[in-house]
Formats: structure tokens, C-alpha cells, sequence
């Protein structure tokens, strides 16, 4: 169970919040950060990292992290800041912005991956961490499915490019809808085949 290694932790620093995030890859869509600080008198049965888990899975986790939690925050950083920033310095501000939305505010956080953002809070990268921390697990599981839920949404809106099935990422079937089709305002006009391509709204 992912809380053991957090309980040490909890009890020397107090509240963790842990967070992470979704979407960096894409070529479309808003990169989504989540940060979580769970209550560990009330511990979530099956919190992993949201990759290993079932879509079904992942939702009725969504359900009883969003029951359960002391606080959460989600932030969407948009295709438009991921081209002005870059993705990574995109993903790292929607990490600040995050954590900064937290109440109350953590005693430590733990940050998946090996960077992080600039915060007034001791912080620890931690290298699949979603794998090994329960917070930073309920985080992914946020983010993850925030951010589906954005594809599929925006599917309705530019149904010529499947958005509800690869969810932005750069499928063969999406390239080719971008071939097609040139790129919608959601696509990231700085990643891979959107470079050369004019929006066309």
C-alpha cells in the first residue's frame, strides 16, 4: 500500500501534498496538474499510479479522492501557454499555481518526477513517485482523469480529429487528421506536425 512510505513522512513534517501531472506529450490539449493532500486517518483503498490502472478504475478513484481529501487543487495550463512557455516550463508553473491553491497549505511536497517549480514550501522530486507515494498516486489519478474528460468534451467541438479516442496524443490517426485537416485552436502549434500547419477554426 502506497501510504507506508508516506507515514513517516507525514509524522515528521505533517500535511504532504503531493502532486502531478497529465498531458505533456500530446500534441493537443491543455498540459493538467493536480495536487492532492489526502487525509491519512481515511486512507483509499487501491491509489497507484493512474497508468497501471483501468479507466473505470481511475473514475471511481477520482470519486473517493475528491470524498476524501483534506484539499485538492487542478490547474489547466492551455496549448497556448505550453507553446509560449515551452512544455516543460508550462508544467512546472501549473505545478506552482496548484500547490499554491492548496488550504491549508503543506508542510511538504511531493513532486513526481526529477524538477521542480518554484515554491515557498520544502519539496522533494521524486522519480516515479506516482508509483511509490499515495498522494502523489492520487494526484495522477486527478490528473489523469481531469484531463480526459477535457478531451472528450472537446471532441464535440472538432469531431474531424478523434480527440474522444487518443485524447490529443500523436496517434497515427490523429497525424493524419492534422494532414487533413490542418490544426484546430487546441493543438500545440510547436509540437511535431503542428509546427508547419495554419490553424484552421
Amino acid at each position: 500500500m502506497l501510504y507506508a512510505a508516506e507515514h513517516e513522512l507525514h509524522r515528521e513534517h505533517g500535511l504532504l501534498a503531493g502532486v502531478d501531472e497529465a498531458g505533456r506529450g500530446p500534441l493537443a490539449g491543455p498540459v493538467v496538474v493536480a495536487a492532492v493532500i489526502l487525509d491519512h486517518d481515511k486512507p483509499i483503498a487501491g491509489l497507484n499510479d493512474s497508468k497501471k490502472l483501468t479507466a473505470a478504475r481511475r473514475e471511481a478513484l477520482y470519486d473517493a479522492i475528491l470524498a476524501s481529501a483534506l484539499d485538492w487543487e487542478i490547474v489547466e495550463m492551455s496549448a497556448g501557454e505550453v507553446d509560449e512557455m515551452n512544455v516543460l516550463r508550462a508544467t512546472l508553473e501549473g505545478m506552482r499555481r496548484a500547490v499554491l491553491g492548496l488550504h491549508p497549505a503543506p508542510a511538504l511536497v511531493l513532486v513526481d518526477g526529477n524538477q521542480l517549480p518554484d515554491l515557498p514550501f520544502p519539496a522533494r522530486a521524486e522519480v516515479k513517485g506516482d508509483g511509490r507515494f499515495a498522494s502523489i498516486a492520487a494526484a495522477s489519478i486527478l490528473a489523469k482523469v481531469w484531463r480526459d474528460r477535457l478531451m472528450v468534451a472537446m471532441h464535440s467541438r472538432y469531431p474531424l480529429y478523434g480527440f474522444d479516442r487518443h485524447k490529443g496524443y500523436g496517434t497515427q490517426a490523429h497525424r493524419d487528421a492534422i494532414a487533413a485537416h490542418g490544426i484546430c485552436p487546441q493543438h500545440r502549434k510547436t509540437f511535431g506536425p503542428c509546427v508547419e500547419m495554419r490553424v484552421r477554426l
